[in-house]
């Protein structure tokens, strides 16, 4: 042994072999939780999945959910379970499926109400749209309708509009409820056509068209899923619908642009999301199974025959849509007033 070696020193290259070995087990160890949720989302779903809907049973909402509880059952193998929990303008629906486990098992159906709408009409909710879940794919775009009841003086929408502004606060539009894509419709139109319409909110969108049909309210301001076959039976009349273009499931109906009001949009929309924190991997089967879904020739051609425009996208792009969707209504609450006490 020369002066220059101790026994108990280790080599450099001893040490370095240690600490490449320290680094791979560390690797290792933080790859665990990855490996781990990869594995959960090969065997997702293993178990029912529960899919909540924040409005009655009945309305366009549950129209569309159950079609998609319907598919992803099938796909899945497993029971897609239906939980309809409505009231307060989706508010307790929304709170119930941001309060479940971030599993994967439960997932919601939002739109434009629980999610661009409620943060800024009501003083208080119990969940927050943006935080407490998380986007994986939008399902539809909706176009909204104006409707009166078959016994309406007015025969345009021009007509409706000029009857309005001569009998301000005695022309009533029906909803499904307060801040719901059809009140904040109404109110958007209010102050782009400088009238005065009286809101009547009802508990879901088949009291609310069954009111207008009855002659009870005069208008209502609906979405085209539901209203379709009202429409074309002629329990209800549609003066206008939003878009660019005409619906190929109502070709008789002139768009607000056909008839000079081209910037009025109310257009909503339906999205799927699970609670914040779900594994990112959960989220990724679900989107490209939802995806597949929506693309379903069947499901396409039962949701176009009502109007509805399908669509599909990644979950960054939902969560973009969203934000567009609150910066828009936020605005016209804010012009309007709007509150919920």
């Amino acid at each position: 042994m020369t002066a220059l070696q101790h026994p108990t020193r280790p080599s450099r290259r001893a040490a370095a072999g240690r600490l490449t070995a320290a680094l791979c087990a560390a690797a290792a160890l933080a790859a665990l939780p990855a490996a781990r949720a990869a594995d959960a989302a090969a065997g997702y779903p293993d178990k029912p999945v529960r899919f909540v809907l924040p409005y009655p049973a009945g309305g366009p909402t549950d129209i569309l959910g159950r079609i998609l509880a319907q598919k992803l059952s099938e796909r899945w193998g497993q029971p897609v379970v239906v939980v309809n929990r409505g009231g307060g303008g989706g508010t307790i629906g929304a709170a119930y499926a941001a309060g479940a486990p971030a599993d994967g098992y439960t997932l919601f159906l939002g739109g434009i109400s629980t999610l661009a709408i409620n943060p800024f009409i009501q003083k208080s909710i119990s969940y927050d749209p943006v935080k407490d879940f998380r986007p994986v794919s939008i399902a539809t775009r909706q176009p909204e309708i104006l409707v009166v009841a078959p016994s309406f003086q007015a025969q345009t929408l021009k007509d409706f509009i000029a009857y309005a502004r001569a009998n301000p606060g005695k022309v009533n539009f029906a909803t499904s409820g307060i801040a719901t894509s059809g009140h904040l419709g109404g109110e958007l139109f209010n102050q782009f056509m400088n009238v005065k319409l009286v809101h009547i909110p009802y508990i879901g969108a088949g009291g609310a068209l069954n009111a207008v049909m009855s002659g009870e309210v005069q208008s209502a301001f609906a979405t085209v899923l539901g209203t379709v076959p009202l429409i074309k039976s002629g329990r209800l009349r549609a003066l206008a619908i939003t878009g660019q273009t005409r619906s190929p499931a109502l070709p008789d109906v002139p768009t607000f642009a056909e008839q000079g009001f081209g910037d009025y949009d109310a257009t909503a929309f339906n999205g799927v999301l699970v609670p914040a924190g779900t594994p990112e991997a959960i989220v990724r089967k679900i989107n490209a199974d939802l995806v597949a879904v929506l693309a379903d020739p069947e499901v396409v051609q039962k949701l176009s025959a009502d109007g509805t425009l399908v669509r599909s996208s990644s979950p960054d792009e939902f969560a973009a849509l969203i934000k567009a969707e609150q910066a828009k209504w936020e605005q016209v609450i804010r012009q309007g007033n709007i509150r919920i006490d």
